[in-house]
């Protein structure tokens, strides 16, 4: 056994995803209508879902079946491999054992083909013809593309205007797999008319452009919604990574010490880490650390409250650490972690101190992508560059230590970003505190 990149058989992809729900050590408050704030039903969502992801979402069953039809076109690109950063271990003359799971070997380069193929599947088995989805940096937007594209689907995204501008290629790859891609906030809906009336030259934000797919979706009987973070099906399905990092350091006879992932919504970190949240719970030594921007720090400063997860309030009020739905963050160049909320499941998990939160300015997350790219020859994508920072701060401690990080994505159509920090021309940004107390005062009061 290489004990420097650990790769499974495709036998060895798991069959089931694993819910965290039934495990929970706080349970959950649940999510509420957006127009009467009363505990929603399954009949509620069913405008915007299909009913077998809303089942999935409400479910309290601690495993769910992988159909045979998504673990076929998952045998496309997994197991992932589990890599040990050798090199960068030299470099940084550390005494811990650094991993990385290798998210980025998908079609669409990131963790986020897991659920893409998994709510292509549901939705299509289910008579929709089109799905609708907002994506940030683009990396949520090119999985669905190519899901729908395999799984004879339409596909429509609306992408935040600033990443739509900042990664084109992108937005080619998208297209590449059949999906038209707008950049939002657009004059195609009611919501992105009213947000260009209050400000035409918006960068845009994940609440605005969630805000247009919703409409899109809720407006047209032959379309569905579909969401890259945030919701527990979502989360669910990712667990694939974190089931498949079990399997591959028993393997090696290694036993995590430190695990580390990247937040914006909560997908990949959350769907790396919570299958070991029952070993935490049972008194092993593990540490989780939760990574996120400093321009956009909703773990670390936000409230956790009830709130909406778009900016014009149509999805439902769930209960999450939040700046509020109106934020709007500055055009940091890692765009999937501009989000103004964090996952219910993942929130809750950090209320109850299983989770640490650490937040980056991004020129210092740029100079740890670049030692990586430098030492291991992958180039990390912005995002994934905020865990690589962290995995290096822990092993500058120089313990013994195992440290696993989820490599979420490549950073190959981030080159502009890369350009721009060499030229010396990122601004470290850290969101003020005025204005986070400003958005917060606009949260919708719930009374349950």
């Amino acid at each position: 056994m290489d004990k420097d990149r650990v790769i499974l058989p495709i036998k060895d992809i798991p069959t089931k995803w694993y819910n965290v729900a039934p495990d929970m050590p706080d349970p959950m408050l649940p999510p509420l209508h957006p127009a009467t704030k009363k505990p929603l039903g399954p009949k509620d969502l069913a405008p915007i879902f299909p009913m077998s992801l809303i089942m999935q979402e409400m479910s309290q069953d601690r495993w769910i079946d992988i159909p045979d039809e998504v673990l076929e076109v998952y045998k496309i690109w997994r197991p992932t491999p589990l890599q040990r950063a050798v090199r960068l271990e030299k470099a940084l003359k550390t005494k811990s054992r650094i991993y990385f799971k290798n998210e980025s070997v998908s079609p669409a380069g990131s963790h986020k083909l897991n659920t893409a193929i998994a709510q292509a599947y549901y939705n299509k088995k289910e008579g929709v013809k089109r799905l609708c989805t907002e994506t940030g940096a683009g990396q949520w937007g090119s999985a669905l593309s190519f899901a729908c594209n395999i799984l004879g689907l339409k596909c429509t995204v609306y992408m935040v205007k600033a990443s739509y501008y900042q990664k084109p290629y992108r937005k080619s790859l998208m297209h590449v797999w059949g999906a038209e891609v707008f950049p939002s906030p657009t004059n195609l809906t009611k919501c992105g008319k009213a947000m260009l009336a209050q400000d035409p030259d918006s960068p845009g934000s994940l609440g605005c452009a969630i805000s247009e797919a919703v409409e899109d979706a809720a407006t047209h009987d032959d379309a569905k919604y579909a969401l890259g973070s945030v919701l527990n099906h979502v989360l669910l399905h990712q667990t694939v990574i974190g089931l498949e990092t079990q399997k591959q350091l028993k393997l090696i006879g290694e036993k995590p010490d430190i695990l580390i992932g990247c937040v914006g919504g909560g997908s990949n970190f959350a769907g790396f880490c919570v299958p070991f949240v029952p070993d935490k719970l049972k008194g092993k030594d593990i540490r989780m650390i939760a990574i996120e921007p400093a321009a956009c720090p909703t773990l670390t400063k936000g409230v956790y409250a009830y709130d909406y997860g778009d900016s014009a309030g149509l999805t439902p009020l769930v209960m999450m650490y939040t700046l509020g739905c109106n934020f709007m963050p500055t055009a940091i160049h890692a765009g999937g972690l501009r989000y103004h909320g964090a996952a219910p499941m993942l929130s809750s998990l950090v209320k109850s101190g299983l989770i640490e939160t650490r937040s980056y300015y991004q020129n210092p997350v740029f100079e740890a992508a670049l030692l990586f790219a430098r030492t291991e020859g992958m180039l990390p994508a912005p995002e994934t560059a905020h865990a690589i920072k962290a995995a290096i701060d822990e092993a500058k401690k120089n313990e013994d230590k195992c440290i696993v990080f989820n490599y979420s994505g490549h950073g190959h159509f981030d080159l502009g970003a890369y350009d721009a920090y060499l030229e010396g021309k990122l601004q470290d940004y850290e969101h003020p505190e005025e204005k986070i107390k400003e958005a917060l005062k606009k949260l919708p009061k719930v009374v349950l």
